[in-house]
C-alpha cells in the first residue's frame, strides 16, 4: 500500500521520529478517509488539486487553525513528491494547491522573574518524585531541549567532567549542549537518590516514574503545567514553552543567533529568527518609554 509505503520511508530512510510519524500517519488517514467519504476516491493516485482544495475548504470549516492545516498539507506535499519518485505518478496534484495565510504569532514565553520565583522560592519535596521534577524543570529552561529528548536523556549521555551533554534530536541528529556547574551539582545529586530509590534500574534513562520506568511524555507535560501554573500567567503552560524561554532569555541578553540555532538543533537559522521578534518588542518599550522625541510623538 503507498500510505504503507511511504511512512516505512519517512522511518527508516528519514529518521522521522515516531510522534512526527503518527502525525504523519493521522494526516494521511484523515483525508483518504475525506476521500472516500466525500468523492468515493480509494486510491491517492486519482486525486486532482480541486480535491485537496475541497478538504482545506472542509478544514477551515470546521474550525481547524491554519497552522493546523497547514502541517497537514504538508504532510500531503511530501506524500505527492515520494509518488512522484517512487510509484510514477505523473501530476501533483499538490502544485495547484495553495496553503492558507497564516499570521505570524510570538512564541509564549514564561518571564525571566517568574522562573527566578520556580527555581528560587518554590519549595520542591526532598524525596524523589520531588527532586525529579526540580530536575525536569531546570534541564528543560537550562538547555531549551524538546520533551522527547528529555525524555529519551540518558545517564550516560551526561560528561559531567565538561558539564555538556548528548542529545539525539530531530532526523536522529546528535548535538551537545553545555550546562552549568549548579546544575550539575543539581543533577547528581538526583542520580545519586534515583539509585538510592530504585537501585541498578534496568533502565537507563535520567527520568523515571515513581514506579522506576522511563517517564512518559504526558507526564513530563503535567509537571510542567503543574509547576508554571503556581508561578506564572503565561498562556500556554509546556516543555515548549521553557524551550521558547531558554531561547528568548538568550536572545535579550544579546547571544548570537547562529549560537541559539545550534543549540536549539535546528536546521536552519529561519526557525530560530522568531526570538529575535520577542526581544526587539522588549526593546521598543524601553525605546517608548525612555527616549524623549517617542515621548513627545506619543503625547501629540
Amino acid at each position: 500500500m503507498m500510505k504503507e509505503s511511504f511512512l516505512r520511508y519517512l522511518e527508516h530512510e528519514k529518521r522521522f521520529s515516531p510522534h512526527t510519524l503518527t502525525a504523519y500517519r493521522t494526516d494521511l488517514d484523515q483525508f483518504l478517509q475525506f476521500l472516500d467519504h466525500t468523492f468515493d476516491i480509494q486510491s491517492p493516485t486519482e486525486v486532482t488539486h480541486t480535491q485537496v482544495r475541497s478538504w482545506t475548504v472542509e478544514l477551515l470549516n470546521e474550525g481547524k487553525s491554519t497552522s493546523s492545516i497547514n502541517r497537514k498539507l504538508s504532510t500531503l506535499k511530501t506524500f505527492y513528491r515520494f509518488l512522484q519518485r517512487r510509484h510514477g505518478l505523473e501530476r501533483n496534484p499538490m502544485l495547484k494547491v495553495l496553503s492558507p495565510k497564516t499570521g505570524k504569532r510570538l512564541p509564549h514565553v514564561v518571564r525571566a522573574d517568574e522562573l527566578d520565583t520556580l527555581f528560587e522560592q518554590v519549595k520542591f519535596p526532598d524525596d524523589f518524585i520531588g527532586q525529579r521534577d526540580r530536575v525536569l524543570l531546570e534541564l528543560l529552561y537550562h538547555t531549551g531541549m524538546r520533551r522527547s529528548e528529555l525524555i529519551n536523556l540518558k545517564i550516560e549521555d551526561l560528561d559531567f567532567s565538561q558539564n555538556v551533554l548528548k542529545v539525539l534530536g530531530k532526523g536522529n541528529k546528535e548535538r551537545l549542549i553545555p550546562f552549568g556547574q549548579g546544575l550539575a551539582k543539581l543533577v547528581l545529586a538526583y542520580i545519586a537518590l534515583r539509585q538510592q530509590t530504585f537501585g541498578e534500574s534496568t533502565f537507563p534513562h535520567l527520568l523515571l516514574t515513581k514506579h522506576g520506568k522511563p517517564l512518559y511524555p504526558k507526564a513530563a507535560y503535567n509537571i510542567v503545567r503543574k509547576y508554571l501554573t503556581a508561578v506564572s500567567t503565561v498562556e500556554k503552560k509546556s516543555p515548549h514553552v521553557l524551550r521558547h524561554s531558554f531561547a528568548t532569555h538568550l536572545s535579550d541578553n544579546g547571544a548570537d543567533l547562529n549560537a541559539i540555532k545550534a543549540l536549539l538543533g535546528h536546521a536552519n537559522l529561519a526557525a530560530t529568527q522568531i526570538y529575535t521578534h520577542n526581544s526587539i518588542e522588549k526593546l521598543k518599550k524601553v525605546y517608548e518609554s525612555a527616549h524623549p522625541k517617542a515621548q513627545l510623538d506619543k503625547d501629540n
